[in-house]
């Protein structure tokens, strides 16, 4: 071999070895470069608001930049427009606005997540805001703290003042199921923070913490203490909230979170803003029940659950959640709740709510112990039985007979 060719072959292999480095170059570059965001649209009918709000709520406006809308051109008055005679149409720099944009609203884009989530426990939420059963604030202490507390989940009923604006102790307000003056129930932004609607921030189980938290529902604990929340804190960085799917098994495989398994895609189960589609039981009420329809829901969930467990660990797990259940309800909730009726209806008990320290135990009983055992027991055995006993000394006896 001469040195002409013994040159050329030199030649050839430093080409061959810098266009390997120039081209792992380009992709590390690309890699580790963030992508060149969207840029925000403002068509004509929102120039004003964006203009005005830049100064006095820049925020806000910083929030919209970022979402999905601005880029597609969906802006303030395509969310916030409203239409004369409208009960919360208030006259706003010469155009009629309405202050809060309703799932009403947001189903002119989004009507299948609309339908969904008008027929689903959160839509309804708001309808405990007269029971005084659940809002004991409104009878230790008036309405100001149930705006501050419970209706903060549960969500108000806004009431609209003269001119469109609204009354400050019924709003501002983003409980899952408000009463809109439109008519609608529910709030989107409420998972969806305004005004960036990031599909990501929906997912994130600090979004559902937000209500779904402390003794009462305390499934924000559960999951955290739950081999899936413990996951998901050590591995977020592989969770790939932004992702447009975001299906489980594909999209990421970390761990799940609480979307996962009630609301987000599976390769068997669909997007839902239903949340009651893969809940077989209902815990709310004070006997745990099943729901109409519940093998069909339940089958639903097991499938979320088969993106990442076997079919028989899945099983096993229901067995085992079933008996919790089931052993609740014989030994606590259906015999007090049997008591409760039958110190009512000896006239033991006014009509009158939490008047009588038995119907706050009892509350308690039900919707906010069931989570300790030691604590469920000492509280049913020392204070619920015995206050029973004073009220209608033997009721015990005569009810629960043989049980």
């Amino acid at each position: 071999m001469n040195l002409r060719v013994k040159q050329q072959i030199v030649i050839l292999i430093s080409l061959f070895f810098m266009g390997s480095l120039l081209t792992v170059g380009y992709i590390e570059s690309e890699r580790l470069i963030p992508k060149k965001k969207a840029k925000a649209v403002v068509t004509n009918k929102n120039l004003s608001c964006v203009k005005c709000h830049s100064e006095k709520t820049p925020g806000i406006v910083a929030q919209w930049k970022e979402s999905r809308h601005a880029t597609l051109g969906v802006g303030c008055m395509d969310c916030h427009q409203a239409k004369e005679g409208e009960p919360d149409a208030w006259d706003h720099e010469e155009s009629l606005v309405a202050i809060v944009p309703t799932p009403k609203d947001c189903a002119r884009c989004h009507e299948q997540q609309a339908k969904e989530f008008a027929v689903s426990a959160h839509a309804v939420a708001a309808r405990n805001v007269g029971s005084l059963d659940h809002f004991r604030e409104l009878v230790a202490e008036g309405v100001a703290p149930a705006a501050g507390g419970c209706q903060k989940c549960h969500g108000s009923a806004i009431k609209v003042l003269k001119g469109g604006q609204l009354d400050p102790l019924t709003w501002p307000n983003t409980g899952i199921g408000v009463l809109n003056p439109d008519g609608s129930t529910g709030t989107c932004s409420a998972c969806h923070s305004r005004h960036q609607f990031a599909p990501a921030q929906a997912r994130q189980p600090d979004t559902c913490a937000k209500c779904h938290l402390r003794a009462e529902h305390p499934q924000l604990e559960v999951y955290g203490e739950s081999k899936h929340g413990i996951l998901f804190r050590a591995r977020r960085g592989e969770m790939n909230l932004a992702s447009v799917e975001w299906i489980a098994g594909k999209d990421y495989t970390a761990a799940p979170t609480c979307a996962t398994c009630h609301m987000s895609r599976t390769k068997g189960q669909p997007v839902t803003h239903d949340v009651g589609q893969r809940i077989g039981r209902a815990l709310g009420p004070i006997v745990s029940e099943k729901r109409e329809g519940w093998e069909k829901k339940r089958k639903n969930m097991q499938s979320a659950c088969g993106a990442c467990h076997g079919p028989e660990f899945v099983k096993a797990a229901y067995v085992q959640y079933d008996a919790i259940l089931d052993g609740y309800n014989e030994k606590y909730a259906a015999p007090a709740k049997k008591i409760m009726a039958a110190l009512g209806k000896e006239g033991k008990l006014t009509s009158a709510p939490f008047d009588e320290k038995i119907e706050w135990t009892f509350f308690e009983l039900w919707h906010g112990k069931g989570r300790r055992p030691e604590e469920l027991t000492r509280l049913y055995v020392s204070d619920f039985i015995p206050e029973a006993e004073a009220l209608s000394p033997g009721i015990a006896a005569r009810l629960l007979k043989g049980k």
